[in-house]
């Protein structure tokens, strides 16, 4: 739900190859006005790709290199709204084939999020994808950190715990995760 306050002035303070960095004045409901700084980014998708292995959900996990955390993050596959006019669900459509190289038949939203509203309000979706199968055609040639992408299927049990034990590190990882564990059940 959109509650928007009044912007009195806006400005861009610096421009990045994925966000931008912006200082907005803001008119609260007390007629105070505020100065407050955020990155304005496009939004993400993740994909919690799930199949079915000797009984058990099992999840497509990547390991990639976050130069900002200066390490190896293990996450689900993901990629930003950067083409426009492109709906969330191709969009991750598109990130699960250059990924993880796999198509899925059936899609369904686990979870929205902000990774950090107060300051850096990405939005991300996280789609639950079934009915997997390898993407038609070659590969997608994968550059930069994405060359060195690790694939690696691990149960929806194990990838729980790994978020209690404090194993995972990606927030959209973790929430999407978390999600889909809990409705199980359901």
């Amino acid at each position: 739900v959109i509650d928007s306050k009044p912007v009195l002035a806006t400005d861009v303070l610096w421009r990045g190859l994925i966000f931008d960095v912006r200082r907005d004045q803001v008119q609260l409901d007390s007629g105070e006005v505020v100065t407050r700084d955020y990155a304005d980014h496009p939004g993400a998708v993740l994909i919690l790709a799930l199949r079915q292995i000797d009984g058990f959900d099992h999840l497509a996990m990547i390991r990639q290199y976050r130069h900002a955390c200066r390490s190896y993050l293990w996450e689900l596959p993901a990629g930003l709204l950067d083409v426009p006019g492109e709906p969330p669900w191709e969009a991750a459509a598109r990130e699960l084939r250059e990924e993880v190289d796999l198509v899925a038949a059936r899609w369904e939203v686990v979870i929205d999020a902000y990774a950090s509203a107060g300051a850096f309000p990405e939005a991300y979706r996280v789609f639950l994808a079934r009915e997997l199968a390898a993407a038609p055609g070659p590969a997608h040639q994968r550059t930069g950190e994405e060359a060195d992408l690790t694939v690696r299927w691990v149960s929806l049990d194990d990838a729980y715990a790994a978020v209690l034990a404090g194993q995972l590190h990606n927030p959209g990882a973790m929430l999407g995760i978390m999600a889909a564990w809990g409705a199980r059940p359901r």
